[in-house]
């Protein structure tokens, strides 16, 4: 199958050995490493991977960087993370998909969530599309985190799905990742306010990832934002079905929102010369 993987590390030694069983399949593995301190690198050599390592920066560089930078074997490559899993039925999906004349330039895959054993089908944005297979020449990344990609070309979509652990290190490391997470999400929210206006009428695009955005755009201008995420996730989007994880969920994301929001108006009064 021509398909080369990719996958982004940072001590990733608890999650790399069942990300890389998962995605046996492919002769051309690249762990694309942020300069781990564990055993992350012995891990992907053992494996038979090939380990190329860039200092982090922030998401759409790093991705950009390596799109642009990397020899991967194939024409087709897989983007994946090491707390990420390749299901059976989507590896069938892409020995299908990922062929030499294929129409398209990149395709879509849905990711499940698990939290405390349970998959978080109703305290998450399921389906959230993701673009993850694609022919890395004709992709861009856009967005400090939780990049969006840019696409040269159709895209299609895949009916699979990547089974995904974000707690496989613990609340500690996913409260510790998301502090990070907030102090470049809350210079994206400046970016959002300071426009004037944004495209109404990509509400209702074709394109998951621009009303993606366009959520995210208006999201940023409402009030109380912490609040109306957890009733988004536990109340309207029914996470209450999800039981604890559901909640606790729905109670992070709340979290994260209100961390992301103080650090925006610390922004705020910096750039107007105010006492912090």
């Amino acid at each position: 199958m021509a398909v080369s993987v990719m996958i982004l590390t940072l001590n990733e030694e608890t999650n790399l050995h069942d990300c890389l069983a998962s995605l046996a399949w492919s002769d051309d593995i690249v762990v694309f490493d942020s300069f781990s301190s564990d055993r992350t690198c012995e891990i992907a050599t053992a494996a038979g991977a090939r380990v190329v390592q860039r200092s982090f920066d922030n998401w759409s560089a790093h991705q950009n960087w390596a799109v642009a930078n990397i020899a991967f074997k194939h024409p087709w490559v897989l983007y994946m993370d090491a707390d990420e899993r390749c299901t059976v039925e989507l590896r069938e999906e892409i020995r299908a998909a990922a062929q030499f004349d294929s129409p398209h330039a990149a395709f879509r895959i849905r990711r499940k969530d698990y939290f405390m054993g349970r998959w978080l089908k109703h305290a998450q944005l399921y389906p959230t599309w993701l673009v993850r297979l694609f022919r890395p020449h004709q992709i861009r990344y856009e967005r400090l985190v939780n990049p969006v990609a840019t696409v040269d070309g159709s895209i299609g979509e895949l009916a699979g799905h990547i089974d995904h652990y974000p707690f496989s290190h613990g609340v500690a490391h996913w409260i510790a990742r998301h502090n990070k997470y907030s102090d470049m999400e809350a210079v994206e929210a400046m970016k959002a306010r300071a426009q004037v206006a944004f495209k109404v009428s990509d509400l209702a695009s074709g394109d998951p990832n621009v009303r993606r955005r366009a959520f995210k755009e208006i999201f940023f201008r409402l009030p109380a934002r912490p609040a109306v995420k957890f009733v988004y996730f536990y109340l309207w989007r029914r996470g209450f079905l999800d039981g604890r994880p559901g909640f606790t969920y729905a109670t992070l994301q709340a979290f994260y929102e209100y961390m992301i929001e103080c650090k925006r108006r610390e922004l705020l009064r910096r750039a107007e010369g105010l006492q912090l």
